[in-house]
C-alpha cells in the first residue's frame, strides 16, 4: 500500500497538555536562559511570527471527526455484505479501477519509461541545475535533546559541508538536555565559530515544533535545513541542493517552497526488518516523485527538509499542537500556495529500527500525525485554493493509505457476520501492486548513500508483505484517536552512537550490501561508514523514529501510558 513516511523528535520526560492550548504559530512561552550553557549567537531576528490567519484549525474536534472517520470506514466495509452477489462487489471494482488508473499514471508508467531508457542504454544521472551565480544564506538547524553519543558527530560532520563559511550557519537547540551535551556543544564552539546553540528549559513544551519556532526568531539565512541529529549528509549537499531549491518548479517562476531529501537508511544488512524499511524509503520517494510530477502533492519527511525562510513565515511557522510537525507544515505551505520538490540525490542519510515493537510503536505516530493533518485541514484541502490534480492526488492518497486499511478490517468483520466472501480484495490488489512497482522500480534506480536492496523475489516479497502491518496500525490508530482523551505525550529517543555501529558490525549478512556509500569520494570522514545513530535502547523506549528530539505521541495521559512509551 502507499506508505506514510516521516521522521519526528522525541523528549525524554512525558509532558502532558491538552491539545489546542498554545496559538499556532506563537513564540515559545519560556525564554531560553542561558545558565550552565553560553550561547553564541549573531544578529537576531526580532520579526514576530505572522499568525496564521487564513488556516483555521479546529483541532478541538479531532475527536469527533476521528470517530465520523472511522463511522464512515466501517458502514463502507460492512454495507457490500447486505447486498448480494456479485453486485456487492461492485463499489470495490469502480473504486479500484479510479485508483489503479492513478496508480498506473503517479508511479507504474513513469517507471516502465525509466526501465526502457536503462535497457536502451542505461539510466543517465539527472542535469543539475546550473550553478547560481549567488549563493544564499543557509541556516542548518539541529533540534536535540541528550545527544551526547552522536552530537559531535553530527557537527563535525556538517563542518565537512562545502559552502562558503560567511553563508552557512550551524545551530544547535540544546532542549533541556541532562546528559554531556552542554558540554560537548561548548567544546564544539571553540573548534567551530560558525555553530551557533540555543538552550530551551526542560519541559518548555511544543516539542520539536517549539524547538523550531525558537531557532526561527534567530536565523537571517535565506534558506533553512533541518536535520535530525544522527543526520549524515554527503560535503557536496549544499552545492547540489540549492541550485535546485533556486531554481523552483518548472510550472512557475521562483523557488521552491521547501524541498525534501531523499531518506536512505544506512542499516539496511541488520536484519529482514532494516531491509523491508530501506525499501519502504524508496517506495515513499518514488511516490512523492511521481505525485507530484503529474500535478499532486509532494510532502516533507522532518529529516533532511530545506526550507525557504518566506515559505515559512507565510505559512505561519511550525504548529506546536500536532504530532507530526513535517506533515503539517506540508498543508500550511501547500494552503499558502508554496510548492514543496523532491530530490532523489544526494540523500540524506538515518537508520532503521531494529524490532517489530519499536517499528509498531513509530507507526502509530505516523499514522496519528497523518490522519491528523487532513482532519484539521480538509476545509481548505476541499476549496479551490488547490488544483483540481492536487485535490485528486490527495482524495487518492486518502483513500488508499487511510481509508483502505480500515475499510478492510470492516470487511473482514461484515463477512464474519453475514458468513460472506470479503468484498475489498479489488482495492487491496490495487494497493499492493502500487508498492510492489514503486519498490522494484525504485530499488533499481540510480542512487547515491547506501546501496538499495537487491531486487530478488524474495527481497520484493518481502518488502510487500512487511506493508501489511499499516492494515494493523491504521485501523488500531483510528479507534484510539476517536475513543480515548487526547492529550500530547513526548518522550526521548535514545542514541546508540558507537555502541550501535559496533552492534551492526557485527550483524550477520542477511543478502544486503555491506554499509558504505556507493560513491565513497562524496561520502563525509567518518561517516561514510557509520551503521547510523538512532535506536531507542532496550530498557528505555518501545520505538525508534530516526529521530532527535519532541516527538509527540497521543494518549490518554496515564502513568502507564508515558512508562510504556
Amino acid at each position: 500500500m502507499v506508505t506514510l513516511r516521516h521522521a519526528m523528535g522525541a523528549g525524554e520526560s512525558s509532558i502532558e497538555r491538552p491539545t489546542g492550548e498554545r496559538p499556532i504559530g506563537d513564540p515559545p512561552i519560556e525564554e531560553f536562559p542561558t545558565g550552565e550553557l553560553p550561547i553564541q549567537e549573531g544578529p537576531i531576528d526580532e520579526r514576530p511570527l505572522p499568525p496564521v490567519s487564513s488556516m483555521p484549525i479546529a483541532s478541538q474536534r479531532r475527536r469527533l471527526k476521528s470517530a465520523l472517520f472511522v463511522g464512515c470506514c466501517g458502514l463502507a466495509g460492512v454495507a457490500p455484505h447486505l447486498a448480494p452477489a456479485p453486485a456487492n462487489l461492485l463499489p470495490a471494482i469502480s473504486l479500484a479501477l479510479l485508483l489503479g488508473g492513478y496508480s498506473l499514471r503517479t508511479v507504474v508508467l513513469p517507471l516502465l519509461r525509466q526501465a526502457i531508457k536503462s535497457r536502451s542504454g542505461g539510466e543517465s544521472p539527472a542535469t543539475p541545475p546550473a550553478p547560481l551565480a549567488a549563493q544564499p544564506s543557509v541556516d542548518v538547524v539541529v533540534a536535540a535533546r541528550d545527544e551526547q553519543a552522536v552530537i559531535s558527530r553530527l557537527v563535525e560532520g556538517l563542518a565537512l559541508l562545502r559552502y562558503p563559511n560567511e553563508l552557512l550557519t550551524l545551530w544547535v537547540i540544546d532542549d533541556g538536555s541532562s546528559d554531556r551535551t552542554p558540554e560537548l556543544l561548548v567544546e564544539l564552539q571553540s573548534r567551530h565559530p560558525q555553530l551557533r546553540v540555543l538552550r530551551r528549559e526542560p519541559n518548555a513544551g511544543g516539542g520539536k515544533s517549539g524547538a523550531l519556532n525558537l531557532a526561527l526568531q534567530h536565523l537571517k539565512g535565506r534558506w533553512m535545513l533541518v536535520l535530525d541529529a544522527d543526520a549524515e549528509l554527503q560535503p557536496d549537499t549544499l552545492e547540489r541542493l540549492l541550485p535546485f531549491a533556486e531554481a523552483g518548479p518548472a510550472s512557475q517562476a521562483g523557488p521552491w517552497g521547501a524541498v525534501q531529501l531523499r531518506k536512505a537508511v544506512v542499516n539496511p544488512q541488520v536484519n529482514l526488518l532494516t531491509r523491508a524499511q530501506a525499501m519502504e524509503m524508496v517506495l515513499d520517494a518514488v511516490i512523492q516523485q511521481g505525485r507530484l510530477a503529474h500535478g499532486g502533492v509532494s510532502e516533507l519527511r522532518g529529516n533532511g527538509q530545506l526550507l525557504l525562510r518566506q515559505a515559512i513565515d507565510a505559512a505561519g511557522g511550525f504548529n506546536e499542537d500536532t504530532v507530526t510537525d513535517d506533515l503539517d507544515l506540508s498543508f500550511r505551505l501547500l494552503l499558502a500556495g508554496q510548492p514543496v520538490g523532491s530530490l532523489w540525490d544526494p540523500p540524506v542519510r538515518e537508520e532503521a529500527v531494529l524490532g517489530l515493537r519499536a517499528l509498531l510503536r513509530q507507526r502509530q505516530r505516523w499514522a496519528e500525525g497523518g490522519l491528523q493533518r487532513f482532519f484539521d485541514y480538509w476545509p481548505g484541502l476541499i476549496s479551490s485554493r488547490l488544483t483540481a490534480s492536487q485535490r485528486l492526488d490527495l482524495a487518492c492518497f486518502f483513500l488508499l493509505q487511510y481509508s483502505l486499511p480500515v475499510v478492510a478490517i470492516a470487511d473482514l468483520f461484515g463477512a464474519a457476520i453475514t458468513h460472506t466472501q470479503p468484498t475489498i480484495w479489488p482495492l487491496s490488489f490495487v494497493a499492493f501492486g502500487l508498492s510492489g512497482a514503486s519498490i522494484l522500480g525504485g530499488c533499481r534506480r540510480r542512487s547515491e548513500g547506501p546501496p538499495l536492496p537487491a531486487m530478488s523475489p524474495l527481497n520484493l516479497m518481502l518488502g510487500i508483505l512487511y506493508l501489511g502491518h499499516w492494515f494493523v496500525v491504521i485501523p488500531w490508530t483510528s479507534m484510539r484517536m476517536a475513543l480515548r482523551p487526547k492529550q500530547l505525550i513526548w518522550v526521548k529517543t535514545t542514541h546508540l552512537g558507537e555502541e550501535l555501529q559496533s552492534a551492526d558490525s557485527g550483524a550477520q549478512g542477511l543478502g544486503s550490501s555491506p554499509l558504505g556509500s556507493s560513491s565513497q569520494a562524496a561520502a563525509p570522514q567518518g561517516a561514510a561508514n557509520s551503521a547510523g545513530q538512532n535506536q531507542a535502547s532496550t530498557n528505555n523506549a518501545d520505538f525508534n523514529d530516526n529521530a532527535d528530539l519532541n516527538n509527540f505521541e497521543l494518549g490518554d495521559g496515564s502513568v502507564e501510558d508515558a512508562a510504556a512509551i
